[in-house]
């Protein structure tokens, strides 16, 4: 392959009382010192000069203010030895990491707020990680191995079967094999020098949350675990990065009959003792995996391509879409399931204002489409367009940016961040800006016969197959022969269900939030970039300059720098 380097950076953000991104509670709060979260940075360097890097932070997510920042701080250190197309930036999506690092208002509101000494911690040990790993780079070789969970070791349960269930391409499985419903394989790069692993990159879907949301402490959590243990095992200076693939409906705590009473079981001091556990099992995968014969040897050439694209409004190709003419995303919305959470790994609202929130959104779904609203054609169009687009979904927030200032105000009640939403909207903090992300990155990278897909946000198991098969499809006869997903990848905006996922509208259907069918417009766009990387680059057609639309300043001051919650 070439030349490969690693490093490794602390996170500096010390606990002071902000609540932490992830469970989107407000008393999940940081106040003590836990283990230390890092950013882990991957560089190669192939023999015509091209290069590519791996950063995976310990973090619940990334962002496009961290991303930015980062390719501009290393675009300036680095020079020609850096490629922003090929500069992959990913988390662990620890639910116990800090927040406050999004320009976009809503997964900031839990901190409370922007903060912009987070972003700017976060920034530095990305780009020292990555400074670290191309500054060691020397000869190094690569290897692509993969392994299995045995069905019995607990590790991983599909904690939304029913959902699961209704896709026609799956094996069904009954309460109880819920273990079963899910991709148990790893995938592990490998870096060796003069015989010996050196660094590794692991890929293995599962939620980092056997930590819940009681614990005051920054907490790497099962994947920030298994790195830790992977180092110690593998000696001074190693790096070991275990970043997610296929984890939007992969839980680590047990689901199925009696699950309730399991997770109680679990608490405090058990939590960390837990997440121990379930890393050092993905650490045991990971490095018999490393030492195994039976691996590829990675060759050839380095190459990515990146693109944005606004998916508030994707025609997606009726092949992908059941044959659907206009079949198209829509702006984003969060569904009622969405504020539910999930019942094992992090409830939301309380169970008794579920029935009230559906009846309030039925009705404003009847008065949008029915009589009252004929006066606005304008209006009528876009809502019908909208719930075309999002199905089955009881709409519990509507997240377009053309809804700021017009959206029905949600009492506050129902939750402290709908009322601190609700005072930065009073505040004019938030009527030009994004509510969430809709302008999204979609990349892929090569690493010789290895492709890499690189998704923004959650990606569930069926939806992820579907996604790589798709992308494989459009690969073949390119020297490529094999393709990986890697998910939370350069951007965060909740779920991507399959079709038959989302008429189920559990929590990953009410978060999946550009509708109904946003896998197909997933689909349809990676194909589409998929067949721009065989290509020679001056060659390759496909819109390089869009980017998400930055925050007015004044609007973004007056939501920044916010004091802890009281």
């Amino acid at each position: 392959m070439g030349d490969a380097g690693w490093g490794k950076y602390e996170i500096a953000i010390r606990p002071s009382g902000y609540a932490m991104h992830g469970y989107g509670q407000i008393t999940h709060r940081a106040t003590s010192e836990g283990g230390p979260l890092f950013a882990r940075s991957l560089f190669f360097r192939d023999k015509d000069g091209k290069t590519l890097i791996f950063c995976c932070l310990d973090l619940g997510y990334v962002t496009h203010a961290m991303r930015a920042g980062a390719v501009e701080q290393l675009a300036s250190r680095m020079g020609s030895g850096f490629n922003a197309e090929s500069f992959v930036l990913t988390c662990t999506h620890t639910h116990s990491g800090p927040g406050g690092c999004a320009h976009e208002v809503l997964y900031n509101l839990v901190t409370p707020g922007f903060q912009p000494e987070h972003l700017q911690a976060v920034v530095s040990a990305i780009v020292e990680s990555v400074v670290q790993a191309w500054m060691t780079a020397e000869e190094t070789e690569l290897w692509l191995g993969s392994g299995c969970f045995d069905e019995h070791v607990p590790v991983a349960w599909n904690r939304s079967l029913r959902a699961w269930n209704r896709n026609p391409d799956v094996s069904p499985y009954r309460e109880g094999e819920n273990h079963k419903a899910l991709d148990r394989r790893m995938q592990v790069l490998s870096l060796r020098r003069d015989g010996q692993v050196k660094a590794l990159l692991s890929l293995f879907g599962v939620h980092a949350t056997c930590l819940g949301s009681s614990l005051n402490q920054h907490n790497g959590d099962n994947k920030g675990y298994a790195a830790a243990e992977t180092e110690a095992r593998l000696g001074d200076g190693a790096v070991a990065i275990f970043a997610q693939a296929k984890a939007g409906d992969v839980s680590p705590h047990y689901h199925g009959p009696g699950q309730a009473d399991r997770r109680k079981a679990i608490k405090g001091e058990a939590e960390y003792a837990y997440a121990e556990s379930n890393g050092r099992k993905q650490s045991e995968l990971a490095l018999v995996i490393a030492a195994s014969p039976a691996q590829d040897r990675i060759n050839g050439p380095l190459d990515g391509v990146l693109t944005y694209v606004d998916f508030s409004n994707v025609h997606a190709d009726p092949g992908f879409a059941n044959g659907e003419p206009e079949a198209r995303t829509s702006d984003p919305c969060h569904g009622v399931s969405f504020a539910a959470g999930t019942p094992v790994d992090g409830p939301g609202v309380a169970p008794a204002l579920l029935p009230l929130l559906r009846l309030a959104s039925r009705a404003r779904r009847a008065l949008k489409q029915g009589a009252l609203s004929q006066r606005d054609a304008e209006e009528r169009a876009y809502f019908r367009r909208l719930y075309r687009s999002q199905g089955p979904k009881d709409i519990f927030m509507e997240l377009g940016r053309r809804q700021n200032g017009k959206r029905p105000r949600i009492p506050g009640f129902i939750d402290p961040l709908v009322a601190e939403l609700n005072r930065q909207e009073k505040a004019g903090a938030i009527k030009e800006s994004e509510m969430v992300p809709s302008v999204l990155p979609l990349q892929i990278v090569r690493l010789g016969s290895l492709a890499l897909v690189c998704c923004p946000g959650e990606f569930t198991t069926t939806s992820g197959r579907r996604l790589i098969e798709t992308v494989n499809t459009c690969l073949k006869g390119s020297g490529i022969s094999q393709t990986l997903i890697c998910t939370y990848c350069n951007e965060y905006m909740g779920y991507v269900t399959t079709y038959e996922e989302y008429q189920e509208q559990a929590y990953e259907g009410g978060h999946t939030l550009y509708g109904q069918w946003s896998l197909a417009a997933f689909q349809t766009r990676f194909a589409q970039l998929a067949a721009e990387l065989p290509k020679a680059a001056a060659d390759r057609n496909y819109d390089r300059a869009t980017r998400p639309v930055p925050p007015p300043d004044h609007e973004l001051s007056r939501r920044s720098g916010l004091p802890p919650w009281q």
